[in-house]
C-alpha cells in the first residue's frame, strides 16, 4: 500500500497547492501564511505556483472560490429532502453549528478574509454573500413572509452576528440563539403578511 505522502505526490501540483493553502489559510489566516510555507508543505515547486495561479493572490482567490462552491453544495445537499422553506433557511445555522467545533471556532472564513483585506472587494466573498441573501429572499417569498428583501437582510445580519459570537465565545450557543432569533423574525414576517391579507 502506498503511503499518504506517496499518494499525495501523485496528485497534480495545482491541487496540492490549493489543498495545502486552504488548510493553512483556514487555520492561521491568509496574511500569516507565506508562499514558502505553502510550497514546502505541498512539496510543489515555485514555478508551479506561478503557472497555476499566477501569484499568491491568485491562490487566495482560488481558495475562496472553492470555499464558496463547497459551501453552496453542502447546503444544497443538506436541504435536498427538506421542502419547508423556513427549515431550509434555518439549515444555514444548523450547518454552522455542526462545523464550528471542527474548525476550532475560527468563525466565518469569508468574514476572516474580508477582515484581512479591508481595502479590497473580494469577489468570491461578495458572490457567496449575494448567493446566501438571494437564497433567503427566495425562500422567504415561498414561505409567505412580508417584506422578504428586508427580512432576508435581517436574517443574514443575525447569521453574521451568530458566527462572530461563536468565535468570541468558543461555543455554538450564539449560533443556536441566532437560529432562534431568525426563526422568530421569520414567523413574525409571515404573521404580518397574513394580517395584511386579512385587512
Amino acid at each position: 500500500m502506498r503511503t499518504t505522502v506517496e499518494t499525495l505526490a501523485k496528485r497534480p501540483p495545482a491541487e496540492r497547492l490549493l489543498d495545502t493553502a486552504s488548510t493553512l489559510f483556514a487555520e492561521f489566516g491568509i496574511r500569516a501564511v507565506g508562499v514558502d510555507r505553502i510550497l514546502a508543505e505541498s512539496g510543489v515547486a515555485r514555478a508551479s505556483l506561478y503557472s497555476s495561479y499566477g501569484s499568491k493572490d491568485g491562490l487566495v482567490h482560488a481558495y475562496l472560490d472553492r470555499l464558496d462552491h463547497r459551501d453552496r453544495a453542502r447546503w444544497s445537499e443538506a436541504v435536498s429532502e427538506i421542502d419547508d422553506p423556513v427549515r431550509r433557511i434555518l439549515t444555514f445555522f444548523d450547518l454552522a453549528s455542526a462545523s464550528a467545533p471542527g474548525k476550532n471556532f475560527r468563525g466565518c472564513q469569508y468574514a476572516n478574509a474580508a477582515t484581512e483585506f479591508p481595502e479590497e472587494r473580494i469577489e468570491p466573498v461578495l458572490a457567496h454573500r449575494a448567493w446566501l441573501l438571494d437564497t433567503v429572499v427566495e425562500l422567504l417569498d415561498r414561505s409567505g413572509a412580508a417584506d422578504s428583501d428586508l427580512t432576508a437582510e435581517r436574517v443574514r445580519l443575525i447569521y453574521d452576528g451568530a458566527l462572530a459570537g461563536s468565535k468570541f465565545e468558543h461555543s455554538i450557543e450564539p449560533i443556536r440563539r441566532g437560529r432562534d432569533l431568525a426563526e422568530a423574525l421569520i414567523e413574525a414576517a409571515r404573521g404580518e403578511r397574513r394580517t395584511r391579507a386579512d385587512v
